[in-house]
């Protein structure tokens, strides 16, 4: 069932006979409208952002307990050590449910908004549903995050000194590159998800399929 927060699932079609057509096709646009800008607006872009700041946050407090237990011989960073990899799970566990959770209500806006596009045909209200520049801007905006991911990636591996960088360090920018990396890689596909789905939903003729 889907949650109270988000539109319900369409009327079966053996009651839409009973109902009013203009006002079903009326809820179907307003639905289509609200479950593309969850599924794909400005603002679920941004907070994939933020989920990935948060992952960069808790790496930075893992990457500073490796960096604090690489000082040979002082008692003291080994104990900043351990409350830098505490403070990093602490982090970290708590985002990792949090993109859990979104992944999961994901899918089921994506669910809902294919039911709602099988449902019937309104070439106005589908045309909304489309979204092609709000694509193209997911499309962009994630190849730029993940080219920084590459280029921080290999670029502290390439730049790294023996003796004078330290493990820690490369740890560190490594780790941070794979994360902005991963999260240009999560926007691109759902770019390019939203579009083979709209194709074949509006375009094609055919029934939406579920990811």
């Amino acid at each position: 069932m889907p949650r109270r927060d988000l539109p319900p699932p369409p009327p079966p079609a053996h009651l839409r006979d009973w109902l009013d057509e203009n006002a079903v096709r009326a809820d179907r646009a307003r639905f289509l409208k609200d479950l593309g800008r969850r599924s794909l607006g400005l603002g679920r872009l941004l907070l994939l952002w933020a989920v990935a700041a948060v992952f960069a946050l808790g790496w930075s407090f893992v990457a500073m307990a490796l960096i604090s237990f690489e000082t040979p011989g002082d008692p003291l960073s080994y104990l900043f050590g351990l409350i830098f990899g505490l403070l990093g799970a602490g982090v970290l566990i708590p985002a990792g449910f949090w993109f859990a959770r979104g992944a999961r209500r994901d899918r089921l806006v994506h669910q809902l908004l294919c039911a709602w596009a099988e449902s019937d045909r309104d070439p106005a209200a589908d045309a909304g549903v489309r979204a092609p520049g709000l694509s193209l801007t997911w499309l962009l905006a994630s190849f730029a995050m993940g080219a920084l991911g590459l280029y921080v990636t290999f670029g502290s591996a390439a730049s790294a000194r023996p003796g004078v960088t330290t493990y820690g360090e490369i740890t560190y920018y490594m780790g941070l590159g794979m994360i902005l990396w991963i999260t240009g890689l999560l926007g691109l596909g759902k770019a390019g998800a939203h579009y083979r789905w709209a194709v074949r939903a509006f375009r094609g003729g055919g029934g939406a399929t579920a990811r």
